[in-house]
């Protein structure tokens, strides 16, 4: 049985712990309102930018497959594939990096499944410790995740940058980006968005007379050629700031649970010390009493 010393030094602990997590709960708080309105700003951008490469994607179908840009068509090959991890660089945030990981993970069996080579590239040291812990020879670099109170395009462009390199240089075929998505302080959806390459969509239910026509100055390819490299960092970008504000809301809703199962546990510890102080106090009163007695 702990003694009044011991419980009160439990105590203390945990009230000390709760400050703390308090503390976090409301610097993520703070965090979390400017990350989620830089994210909510990003995606009419992206949706747009994507549209619109959709559409000059559309008006080159007819092109011959080996003049489209690597991007777009992809090397003609489905055989190697890069897998962009976006986790975080801090943990204490639930579970935010561990949904993460197991998406990739199971992105990873499928394709090994499938005899496919799979290559990865960890953006977030928490993802990057624990992916290359398992998959040491498939990690082939590792980026440092966002910092800060601004996610900075330029590490969107350095993730671009690497993955075109690579694909112009024919170490890979496809590319998937792993992220959460961010829905709301409570939930994260994690996401597999392919990057490599472009995906298009079908619709060949719509009637010819209400597909939109489109002159393109100058030609399609060139476009394509200019803007999908700025498309993919668009992209990876809009990820970013998704994944900061998902980081923010999970961590804030961590924290928040944390100081509960803390007061929680300082009420169960107060009982507990309350109960024995009283047993204490009545085992000296029989004592006294006793020895009363016996005079």
């Amino acid at each position: 049985m702990a003694s009044l010393k011991e419980l009160r030094g439990r105590i203390t602990g945990v009230k000390s712990t709760r400050k703390i997590t308090n503390a976090m709960k409301m610097v993520a708080a703070s965090k979390l309102r400017r990350a989620q309105s830089q994210a909510e700003a990003a995606r009419p951008y992206a949706e747009a930018m994507g549209r619109m490469m959709a559409e000059l994607a559309a008006a080159s179908r007819g092109a011959d497959a080996s003049s489209l840009p690597t991007l777009l068509g992809g090397t003609g090959k489905d055989q190697v594939h890069l897998v962009v991890v976006l986790t975080s660089d801090r943990g204490l945030a639930g579970g935010f990096n561990a949904n993460i990981v197991r998406s990739a993970r199971q992105l990873i069996r499928t394709l090994r499944d499938e005899g496919r080579t799979v290559r990865l590239l960890p953006v977030g040291r928490k993802g990057a410790d624990i992916l290359a812990k398992e998959y040491p020879d498939l990690v082939v670099e590792r980026v440092a995740g966002t910092e800060g109170r601004d996610v900075g395009f330029d590490k969107a462009e350095y993730v671009g940058k690497k993955i075109v390199a690579m694909l112009e240089a024919g170490e890979i075929d496809r590319c998937t980006l792993i992220y959460n998505r961010f829905v709301n302080a409570m939930t994260q959806i994690a996401i597999q968005l392919p990057l490599v390459p472009l995906s298009v969509a079908e619709n060949d239910n719509a009637a010819p007379a209400e597909a939109p026509q489109y002159e393109f100055e100058p030609d399609e390819a060139t476009l394509l050629a200019n803007l999908l490299p700025r498309n993919l960092q668009v992209q990876i970008f809009s990820a970013l700031l998704e994944s900061a504000a998902g980081e923010q809301g999970a961590r804030m809703t961590a924290m928040d649970n944390a100081s509960r199962n803390a007061s929680k546990a300082i009420d169960r510890l107060s009982q507990k010390y309350n109960r024995t102080r009283q047993a204490n106090i009545t085992n000296e009163l029989i004592e006294i009493i006793s020895g009363a007695e016996a005079v």
